[in-house]
Formats: C-alpha cells, sequence, structure tokens
C-alpha cells in the first residue's frame, strides 16, 4: 500500500517563497564594502533575488550551470545563495583564503561559468585570471559608485546588472534531488576534493539543525553566523533563518573583529552566533581590554575544533552566554553532533558536567554512526573503546564531485577521518584525527587531549601538539604553545602543569613558545605546516 500524501519536492525554492510570504518583513542586516549597515527585509531581498535570477539568464547561464562566489557573509552573497540554487544552477562558493593554486584547481575543477567576487578579492582573482579558460565573466559585488578599475574581461558591476530586471521570474519546477550548490574540502591531504548539496539534503539539514536540541531556533532568535559562508554554506543558517523567521545578521568580512562583533551583538541583539573557536578567543580578548559585555548573546554554537574549557568557563561565568558544542564536517552538510545536556546531567558536580559539556556531543537524529577498529570491526558504546568514526545519513555525501567510484564503503559507510570514543548514551568524544594521532613507543596519544589541557592554564592563549620524530621511541609530542603578553610562565612550568592530569608518559617531551599558529582555510590549526615546520626538530634536555 502506497500513502495518500502529496510528494511535495524539498527545495530551497520553497524556503524562499515562504519566507516571503510569511516572515517577510524579519530584517537581514549587513556589514558591507560600501555600506557599514546595510538594512533590508527577506522581503526586499527576494524581490531583489528574482532581478538576479532575469540577470543570470540574460548572462548566458543556463540550468546545472556551476557559478562560483568568493564572497563575505552579507546580503549580496545571500542573494546569490536563492537566485542561482533557485534558478537550476550550482552555487559553488569559494574559499578565498585557500592558496592560488587551489583556488585555480577548484575553479577549474568545478567547471565555473561564472564568477561573482567581493571587492577584495579582485586583486586575487586578477593574479589567476589567465589559467581560467572557461570563466566566461566576472561580477563585481558592489555599486556603480565603488565599481574598482580591474583587469578582469567581461567584468560587470553587480547593482548596474540588477538595476533595471524585472522583479518577477518564473521560478522552475526542480527535482529535489537536483544539485543546489558546492563546496569544496580545504585539501588538507592532496588535492580539494568537491561535495555536492542537492536541495532535498539541504532541506532536511535545515529541519533537523532548527531542533530544540541542537541549535535550537525560533522566530524569537536573531542569527549571526561567523562561520564564513564559504564553507559548508556557512553551517547552513542562512537557509533555516528564513525558515523559522529568526532575524539574520551578517559581518561582512569582519569576522575576526572582536570589537565589531561585540557592537553588532549588542546593539543588533543577537542571541545565538557560531564559529570556530579562534572566534570566540579573538571576541573574549576584546571585551577583557575593553570591559564589555554581552548583553543579549544567549548562545556560542562551536564546532571545526575542539573548544578550549577556559572559553567555555569564562562566556558562561562573565557574559552569561552558554557555548554549545557540535561537529561535523563539509561531507556532512555539515552537522552531525550536537552537545544538549539531559535533565539529569545538570545534577552533577561542576567538574563532571564540564566534562560532559566539553564533548561534541550526541548524533542528531538523520545521522548514523559507529566506530571500527583498524580491521573495521565495530567496537562497542563503552565510553572507552576508540575508533575511527564511520556516519551514513541523508544530507551525507556519497561521492566527490568529478572522482570515479564512491566516498563510502560497501555498506554505504563514510569514514570521516576523526578517532573517537562513544559514551553509553551516544555521547561523541574526539580524540584525534586519524592523521594527527601520536604513536609513541608503540601506544597511542591523542593531541587533542593535550591541546585541551594546556589551554586550561590561564596563561595560555592557543596550544598545538604534534608527533615528532624521536630517536627512541619513534615519535614524541611536542607541544607549541601561544602564552598571553606579560607572562613570566615558562616550558618547564607549562609542562608540570599536566602532571596528574594525563598519563605521565603522554605529557610532551618539549615545549616551544611561539607567536603564532598556522590555521587553514577555515580557521582550524594546520598540523600539516607544523609536521613540516618541525620535521627535524632536536629535542631538548627537557625530555
Amino acid at each position: 500500500m502506497l500513502s495518500t500524501m502529496m510528494n511535495t519536492p524539498l527545495t530551497i525554492t520553497s524556503v524562499m517563497e515562504y519566507a516571503e510570504k510569511v516572515h517577510g518583513d524579519v530584517e537581514l542586516v549587513s556589514v558591507t564594502a560600501d555600506n557599514p549597515r546595510h538594512r533590508t527585509t527577506y522581503r526586499e531581498a527576494f524581490v531583489r533575488i528574482r532581478k538576479l535570477a532575469n540577470a543570470l539568464q540574460q548572462l548566458g547561464l543556463k540550468d546545472g550551470d556551476c557559478i562560483g562566489t568568493l564572497a563575505w557573509n552579507d546580503y549580496r552573497h545571500f542573494e546569490l545563495y536563492y537566485a542561482i540554487s533557485c534558478s537550476g544552477m550550482v552555487c559553488h562558493t569559494v574559499n578565498p583564503r585557500l592558496f592560488p593554486e587551489q583556488l585555480e584547481y577548484i575553479i577549474n575543477h568545478a567547471d565555473d561559468q561564472w564568477l561573482f567576487i567581493d571587492v577584495d578579492f579582485v586583486k586575487l582573482v586578477e593574479s589567476i585570471q589567465d589559467k581560467l579558460p572557461n570563466v566566461k565573466g566576472y561580477v563585481i559585488l558592489t555599486t556603480e559608485e565603488h565599481m574598482p578599475a580591474t583587469t578582469l574581461p567581461n567584468a560587470h558591476c553587480y547593482e548596474a546588472l540588477l538595476k533595471d530586471q524585472p522583479e518577477t521570474f518564473d521560478w522552475p519546477q526542480l527535482d529535489e534531488t537536483k544539485a543546489s550548490s558546492m563546496c569544496y574540502t580545504s585539501g588538507t591531504t592532496g588535492d580539494p576534493k568537491g561535495v555536492v548539496y542537492s536541495h532535498r539534503s539541504t532541506i532536511l539539514h535545515c529541519y533537523a539543525s532548527a531542533l530544540p536540541d541542537n541549535y535550537n531556533l525560533s522566530s524569537m532568535d536573531t542569527l549571526m553566523p561567523i562561520v564564513p559562508m564559504f564553507h559548508v554554506n556557512g553551517w547552513g543558517i542562512v537557509y533555516t533563518a528564513p525558515m523559522i523567521g529568526a532575524k539574520l545578521v551578517l559581518p561582512g568580512a569582519k569576522m575576526g573583529d572582536g570589537a565589531l562583533l561585540s557592537e553588532l551583538i549588542n546593539t543588533e541583539k543577537v542571541t545565538l552566533s557560531a564559529g570556530v573557536p579562534t572566534i570566540w578567543l579573538a571576541l573574549l580578548q576584546h571585551l577583557e581590554k575593553t570591559g564589555g559585555k554581552l548583553e543579549t548573546l544567549k548562545t556560542a554554537l562551536t564546532g571545526g575544533a575542539a573548544c578550549p574549557q577556559t572559553i567555555m568557563e569564562t562566556l558562561e561565568k562573565d557574559y552569561n552566554v552558554t557555548t554549545k558544542h557540535a561537529w561535523g564536517m563539509t561531507e556532512m552538510s555539515p552537522m552531525g553532533t550536537s552537545n544538549a545536556p539531559r535533565p539529569a546531567e545538570y545534577d552533577l558536580p561542576r567538574d563532571e558536567f564540564m566534562k560532559l559539556r566539553l564533548k561534541q556531543g550526541r548524533p542528531i537524529f538523520g545521522v548514523d554512526m559507529k566506530i571500527v577498529d583498524e580491521d573495521g570491526h565495530e567496537l562497542p558504546w563503552d565510553g572507552k573503546s576508540s575508533g575511527s568514526v564511520l556516519v551514513k545519513g541523508p544530507w551525507i555525501t556519497e561521492s566527490y564531485y568529478g572522482q570515479e567510484g564512491t566516498a563510502v564503503d560497501a555498506d554505504g559507510w563514510f569514514e570521516t577521518g576523526d578517532v573517537a570514543f562513544l559514551m553509553p548514551d551516544g555521547n561523541m568524544q574526539i580524540t584525534d584525527r586519524t592523521k594527527d594521532v601520536i604513536k609513541s613507543g608503540g601506544e597511542w596519544i591523542s593531541s587533542i587531549d593535550l591541546e585541551n589541557c594546556a589551554v586550561g592554564h590561564p596563561d595560555v592563549i592557543e596550544a598545538a601538539v604534534i608527533g615528532a620524530a624521536h630517536p627512541k621511541w619513534t615519535e614524541r609530542p611536542l607541544l607549541l604553545a601561544i602564552i598571553k603578553e606579560g607572562s613570566t610562565l615558562t616550558q618547564v612550568e607549562l609542562l608540570q602543569y599536566f602532571e596528574g592530569k594525563v598519563a605521565k608518559w603522554w605529557i610532551p617531551g618539549d615545549c616551544e613558545f611561539v607567536t603564532e599558529l598556522p590555521h587553514t582555510a577555515t580557521g582550524k590549526l594546520s598540523k600539516k605546516d607544523l609536521r613540516d615546520q618541525y620535521k627535524d626538530y632536536a629535542w631538548s634536555d627537557m625530555q
């Protein structure tokens, strides 16, 4: 027997049409290069999106074409998200923080037909334009007044392109499995890989992420994604906000500016913001220097890397902000787990409760998960057995764009590259990346656990731990730390700080104080660069 229910496709177009009807008056606030505080509404934005869809047709773009964007978080990028995907084309968000060689590879591999670029990235794209043979033209995301001189061929001003376009557009009826957007991994191992999202996967991810134990969103909220819109669709927030009618605040290029972020939070009454731990660290450093407050912020959603306990405790104690851990990846749209404590856990002693909150959380509905040993045998959820994390679900990739074969095993499981253990209730603790785990004297050591311990010291701002070659133990943990200005902390004292907190043989064999640590284009610590830098490390007497 078949159901009697309508088979209505799940498309991004439906989000746009619903939001215009029901949440049309809700504000969309942006910081742009040509306007420090641009204000519009969803209704006004969707009128411009129809004008943009007409402009895309006028440029000769057609169903299935891939269009690249190199843009910050603002209303013009928001317009591109909807106009491109709802026209039946593919919105390819390109990470401008990547190396020029990677950008060239990604744009060509995706076969981008046109590029829409922020003014900040014009020079960058000009430097590789001769290596982009398939790109037919460029659109600069600005006004005619601020249009820069450029050597880019067939370049247009975005606002001039929209100016005389009709405000009506006949949106095509799309299959929900049709490609809607594309994002490439950061390419830390080998060339970047393309992940293609469908309309269906995007909408299902929206539903799941908005649930109370996940992002916990409603029309009462004001959302500010600090995570870039060029990284995994801004964690889906630019789709979810219109769907549930939440006000959206987009900080433009100022995502690392603590002063602007705190001002936006307070003046726009932001209730939830999302970003990697380094963003929260920058914000807290600004607040500490200025004595500023976070008047309305309730939740700081964090992912991409383990969040130091000091950040969570400072946000909660000094600013009454709850930090919520989440975990996922580009291949997962990105959400996989969320750390929402259960009622009984609030009665635990503070130290035990904090240990739970530092975990990455439980799999959300729609994400099936298991851990396996080196031979592929499934391990129990006992909080002790550590193994490779495998996932499957309707918003998880099955293959990579333009590559033969699949990215999953014979049973449809995708290997994430993370190593973790799972508690009996499904709570996950990432212990390392497969390629970052340290094997010393035949025993495994978690670099992440050591980093979390290091940043627990009040004088440590950021820390990284890598395995460095060792003549006796094959490799030993090497700690690299940034300490606060004016601190008198010594390397020996920092290593002594680990005593009693981790197994004695886990304690790093040496420590170096550095002024900065390399990060990937998505804000994660770049262990690959550090391993290259310290591949010939000379161990001191501290070991």
